[in-house]
């Protein structure tokens, strides 16, 4: 019975070393998830998202681009991946593509998105109600990755007044959250992170332009009666911009809007041009004497011009014309 218990004995403290040993391989080779995330270390640049002049009243949309970077250093063991969000900043946002800019109680529409199609916002993983941020790996060792941010400017916005826009982001606004488990617990649940500043900017400018319309009095025989016709003149000014609208002599370089003249050749036709259907107010290009003012709205307006060829000696038969210069002052 002795040499029984002797044997297992000795059969027995060869094992307890074997399995200490193969205890040891496990722990050499499963690294603790705290003891790499002290070594590893991410920082986030954006470069400000700057949109440049834009003119609101053309009324499309208006595209630009800023470069995201994210650099990791101390990855010994494994890769790590990166998740980077971008919230609303400091202007508000109604979503991920529809962010605003604000210029004292204005606020400028516009968006940021991860593809150049501008069809796949770019959102937060810190503010899940606010859209999907955007997720990177690292390789072993760390390095760089360079995203581009997409910003566009929505159409429809012709009405906003001229300024400078601004939406500042800082903090969570622009954040990323980093770690080993990311793949494996989600975003949301890494404890590392770090932060970056820059700005979404647009200076919308005070800009006016006019469309116009041909002056046509049709045919005419003897001119023993006024013969009247009118068009249209179609500013387009930034909201809240004061302008004027002059017209010129024409050709002729009548001085006088009344007395223009339409020729054909030597022979010639007078006529005037009018702001009133009752011909009483001249249209000429004297700034505060016969021009029209008014205020822009960022949309097409219509101003109206009334002209009068008044009975007169009637020239040889033929197509009479003028050319008129239009003016917008602002």
């Amino acid at each position: 019975m002795r040499r029984l218990a002797e044997a297992s004995a000795k059969c027995l403290r060869p094992c307890l070393r074997l399995s200490a040993m193969l205890a040891l391989a496990l722990f050499i080779w499963w690294p603790r998830a705290g003891d790499v995330a002290v070594a590893q270390s991410c920082t986030l640049s954006v470069a400000n998202e700057a949109f440049g002049s834009i003119d609101v009243t053309a009324n499309t949309s208006f595209d630009t681009t800023a470069t995201l970077t994210v650099t990791c250093s101390g990855l010994i063991l494994l890769p790590v991946q990166v998740c980077i969000s971008l919230g609303p900043g400091s202007a508000g946002a109604n979503s991920p593509s529809d962010r605003l800019m604000a210029s004292g109680g204005n606020q400028l529409h516009y968006g940021l998105f991860t593809d150049a199609g501008r069809s796949i916002p770019f959102g937060s993983y810190v503010t899940p109600s606010f859209g999907t941020g955007v997720t990177v790996t690292l390789p072993i060792g760390g390095g760089t990755v360079m995203r581009t941010v997409y910003g566009r400017v929505a159409a429809g916005q012709q009405t906003l007044p001229a300024g400078s826009y601004l939406s500042s982001f800082s903090g969570v606004n622009a954040e990323i959250q980093y770690g080993l488990t990311s793949g494996l617990l989600g975003c949301n649940l890494l404890t590392s992170t770090s932060t970056a500043s820059f700005n979404a900017t647009a200076s919308v400018t005070t800009t006016c332009r006019v469309t116009t319309s041909n002056l046509n009095f049709g045919a005419v025989g003897v001119i023993a009666a006024n013969s009247d016709a009118s068009t249209n003149l179609g500013p387009v000014c930034t909201n809240g911009t004061p302008y004027t609208i002059g017209l010129d002599g024409g050709l002729s370089g009548a001085t006088n809007p009344t007395q223009r003249k339409m020729t054909n050749g030597v022979p010639f036709v007078l006529y005037g041009l009018y702001q009133d259907a009752a011909r009483s107010q001249a249209f000429g290009n004297t700034i505060g004497t016969n021009t029209v003012g008014g205020t822009g709205t960022g949309l097409s307006q219509t101003v109206p011009v009334f002209g009068r060829v008044a009975p007169q000696a009637t020239p040889a038969p033929g197509t009479y014309s003028d050319t008129i210069t239009v003016t917008l002052t602002f």
